[in-house]
């Protein structure tokens, strides 16, 4: 009976090493995998913020062109505001000039009419 309790023994014993090292090796298998997927994950992490970095500079500078050309559409609006504002005193003026001038023919020919 110890024999055979002895032999069960010794091969619940070596059923456990094998156990044992079957469980070592699928956690150190475990540990790999995860390191890679942290491996990965840094990676995507990486990449994904150099992406968002050269899509805000990409931005920034489209922004800064459209100030810029806002900037110039203003400065061409004002000017060409004054250049109505010019032509509208230009138009007065030569109104002016041209009522001043038919009252004149006017005056001339009634002149000479008589």
């Amino acid at each position: 009976q110890l024999q055979l309790t002895t032999s069960e023994k010794n091969e619940l014993t070596r059923s456990l090493e094998i156990v044992q090292n079957q469980l070592q090796e699928k956690e150190n298998e475990i540990k790999r995998e995860i390191s890679e997927y942290k491996d990965r994950l840094l990676q995507a992490e990486k990449e994904h913020q150099d992406a968002l970095t050269e899509a805000n500079q990409k931005n920034e500078v489209e922004i800064e062109a459209c100030h810029e050309k806002i900037s110039s559409l203003e400065h061409f609006i004002r000017s060409q505001k004054l250049e109505i504002e010019h032509l509208k005193s230009n138009k007065e003026q030569l109104n002016n000039s041209l009522k001043e001038a038919n009252q004149a023919l006017g005056e001339l020919l009634k002149t000479k009419v008589r």
